[in-house]
């Protein structure tokens, strides 16, 4: 069985990282974390829209490309090789997914069309603070067609139009549709170890709110949606690992001490030969996650929560052997390091830590075996 790209995802690929690498360099993403007026990159937000990335994985009737999930995938590698500053992954994987599992058609066609066209900033909120959201302990309530509770932190919540929001109803969850331009909406800024990707505190008091889905299914829905939304996490994660990688080799074969290459030494060998293996594993796995999600494979809880797991320990890893490799260079402001050591422990926590993806793991695999 073939896992790898085909030639024109991998054409797709390599003009996603001309693009990226001349409009989002770490320059771009530094006038973000720098200056805490900007929460996300404008220019670079627009720019995304007008090539249709958006809309990749968009079906045509509702205005998108109409590619597929392989291709999103692509996208999302290419975006964590950059950690793009634009609130990419909140709308064209939580929103968008959210829409294309549980939404009517009414809301489709509301919401679909303006995402494409780059209109609609999404967010995803289920956090209500420390601990993983569920069914059990969700303090915000819906109750048909109303939100109230609280929500933080909220990824891109300052700056998004639409949120979908994981509320009690009943005994029972739900995946609510949000537009919080609305009333009953209170926002304010919260500060993470990665000011390049804003987040918020949310105030809902009687907001006006849609379900997706029927009643009762959110639950499932909110466990399908967090099943999509890993894989592309996951690529985006290997894509960020995948440079650090590059900048730790580099740096090695160029830092002279002593009269040679500090590559040279065993020690920083074998720190490059694990942030290798580790990367390695990593893409298995995110490609066994890319298969299952792009045919809708019943392997598809599995394979997310394998990907989650290794890409979220590739990257941090790597993100942080790359510091040690440059040494005393390593921890300065000046140097990158700190930007991609950032970014691998925000997107660690997005949609679960490893920890919440290892019991799914070990559940799916149970599951599997009792089969």
């Amino acid at each position: 069985m073939n896992f790898d790209f085909s030639e024109d995802q991998k054409y797709l690929a390599g003009e996603a990282r001309k693009f990226l690498s001349a409009q989002s360099p770490t320059s771009e993403v530094r006038k973000v974390l720098n200056d805490d007026a900007v929460a996300y990159h404008q220019d670079l937000w627009k720019k995304v829209g007008e090539m249709g990335w958006l809309g990749a994985a968009i079906p045509e009737e509702h205005g998108g490309l109409g590619l597929g999930m392989l291709e999103m995938c692509v996208l999302a590698e290419e975006m964590g090789r950059a950690i793009a500053p634009v609130p990419f992954a909140s709308t064209a994987y939580f929103l968008t997914e959210a829409v294309k599992l549980g939404g009517s058609e009414t809301q489709k066609a509301a919401i679909l069309p303006r995402i494409a066209a780059g209109e609609i900033i999404g967010a995803y909120a289920a956090s209500e603070g420390p601990g993983h959201p569920d069914t059990a302990n969700l303090r915000t309530t819906f109750d048909g067609k109303t939100l109230t509770g609280l929500k933080i932190p909220v990824t891109d919540g300052d700056i998004a139009t639409h949120a979908v929001v994981l509320a009690k109803e009943g005994k029972s969850a739900a995946l609510v549709l949000v537009d919080l331009s609305g009333p009953g909406v209170t926002r304010k800024s919260v500060q993470t170890i990665d000011p390049t990707r804003s987040h918020a505190e949310i105030q809902f008091d009687g907001a006006p709110a849609e379900r997706l889905g029927a009643k009762g299914e959110g639950e499932a829905l909110n466990a399908q949606l967090m099943d999509r939304v890993a894989v592309l996490i996951a690529f985006e994660q290997l894509g960020g690992a995948s440079v650090c990688l590059d900048m730790a080799n580099e740096y090695a074969k160029t830092r002279y001490a002593f009269g040679r290459p500090i590559g040279g030494n065993q020690a920083i060998k074998h720190k490059l030969a694990d942030m290798y293996v580790k990367n390695e594993v990593a893409r298995s796995n995110a490609y066994y996650g890319a298969w299952a999600l792009s045919t809708d494979a019943a392997e598809l809880p599995e394979a997310a929560a394998a990907a989650r797991v290794a890409s979220s320990e590739a990257f941090w890893f790597a993100s942080k052997e790359n510091i040690q490799t440059h040494g005393g260079m390593g921890f300065t402001w000046e140097i990158d390091c700190h930007l991609y050591y950032r970014r691998a422990k925000l997107l660690a926590v997005q949609a679960g830590s490893p920890k919440v993806w290892k019991e799914k793991l070990v559940r799916a695999l149970e599951a599997k075996n009792a089969a």
